[in-house]
């Protein structure tokens, strides 16, 4: 078929140990986050189930919105980590030792 002899896909460049260990952290807290926004989800429903029942906004219940809050909140935290992880830590290190020369 035309167009599918591209080769192996192999990375163009080799990240730093530094990168990835800072880029391992931000993903741990990232999750951290997300756990405890789906942990109290868990618990209200298993707790507390008649809160999950209260209409809380434009005629929708609590679990509806919550639920779709942690469906936003994972794209948004999804969004956020690769913006953050964009960049390599010695290029942004090697940058700013140019730019206080």
């Amino acid at each position: 078929m035309a167009g599918f002899d591209h080769g192996p896909n192999e990375p163009g460049e080799q990240e730093n140990l530094e990168t990835i260990s800072r880029n391992t952290r931000l993903g741990l807290k990232l999750f951290i986050v997300y756990l405890a926004l789906y942990g109290g989800f868990v618990f209200l429903n298993t707790f507390s189930p008649a809160q999950m029942e209260l209409v809380v906004f434009a005629g929708l219940n609590l679990a509806i919105v919550y639920g779709f809050t942690l469906i936003i909140a994972a794209f948004a935290l999804a969004m956020i980590y690769g913006w953050l992880c964009r960049n390599d830590v010695s290029s942004s290190t090697s940058e700013s030792k140019e730019a206080s020369e």
